[in-house]
């Protein structure tokens, strides 16, 4: 397979996603990392399981760095955001399971709801 062909095309279609598009790719992302440290975890593959928790900060950092703050939900985002961060950082001291799977579970439900906004906004135009 031709990498470069295939690399081209990944960076087109990021480039022609919308920003509700790009927002659930982000989410997605950070679900999957989510999941993913919760697998590690259980197997005690402490160095991944920390790179999966280090991966979903940066992702959130992103998501709060890129926030629109001219809207009021963003600070309901920014504070959401910190808890995030905050109880991610106990996570991977502790490595608390119960901890990751709380914060899984809230963003995994964020993640539905912006889904479904996305949904409710393309079946509006």
């Amino acid at each position: 397979m031709d990498m470069k062909g295939f690399n081209q095309y990944k960076e087109q279609s990021i480039n022609t996603m919308t920003q509700g598009e790009l927002l659930l790719l982000l989410y997605d992302e950070l679900y999957k990392r989510l999941a993913q440290a919760e697998l590690t975890l259980e197997k005690q593959e402490y160095p991944v399981f920390e790179n999966c928790v280090d991966r979903a900060v940066a992702i959130i950092q992103y998501l709060d760095d890129t926030l629109d703050r001219k809207y009021d939900i963003s600070q309901n985002l920014t504070q959401l955001y910190e808890y995030f961060t905050y109880e991610l950082g106990r996570v991977k001291i502790g490595r608390r399971k119960d901890l990751l799977a709380h914060v899984k579970s809230m963003i995994g439900e964020l993640r539905d709801a912006f889904r479904q906004a996305q949904k409710s906004g393309d079946s509006g135009k």
